[in-house]
């Protein structure tokens, strides 16, 4: 069994590394030369705080680190900065996922938004103390309600196609064991 849960999180792991591939992928191809004045979700962030609040184990902090600082590089933001807020805000997720696990899902749903929204306003104020140029605010809070509305959908998603499901109280028992 031990070896089974191993196996399982190893594929889970490389599954969230390929699938944020393929997020910043998409987000780098130029589908629009126009710009918008609308933005859509944070499709990664919902996918690393979906999976850390149901299965901790998958997205461990160096791999999310790695991902987003990744996402920094390409995506010309600051190198770090959205990585680090995203490696707090998870980590803290995943000290409350035992809590949440008996919880309904509005109550996981409003901590992540509370995450998410910690995240937006800790970037935008560190941006702000280093004087360093910004989207507008509106575009900032469009972005930010798009990804908590979507949430429960990456959520489902993950659940259904991925099977991350909150982990169960056996398995949670084997892996404190183990570590």
């Amino acid at each position: 069994m031990n070896e089974t849960l191993t196996s399982r999180r190893w594929t889970m792991q490389l599954a969230y590394v390929v699938l944020a591939l393929a997020i910043v992928f998409f987000q780098l191809l130029p589908l629009e030369t126009v710009p918008r004045r609308w933005t859509g979700p944070d499709l990664l962030i919902l996918i690393t705080f979906s999976w850390a609040v149901r299965r901790p184990d998958y997205v461990p902090a160096i791999l999310i680190a790695v991902v987003f600082l990744l996402g920094d590089l390409l995506f010309q933001r600051p190198p770090g900065l959205l990585a680090a807020l995203t490696v707090l805000a998870s980590e803290a997720l995943k000290r409350r996922s035992r809590s949440l696990r008996d919880q309904t899902f509005p109550v996981e749903w409003l901590t992540v938004s509370g995450a998410l929204i910690l995240v937006m306003l800790g970037n935008r104020l560190v941006l702000a103390v280093l004087l360093i140029p910004q989207a507008p605010v509106g575009l900032t809070l469009i972005q930010l309600i798009m990804t908590i509305l979507t949430y429960p959908i990456i959520a489902m998603l993950s659940h259904y196609l991925f099977g991350v499901r909150p982990i169960a109280a056996n398995d949670a028992e084997a892996l404190r064991h183990r570590s």
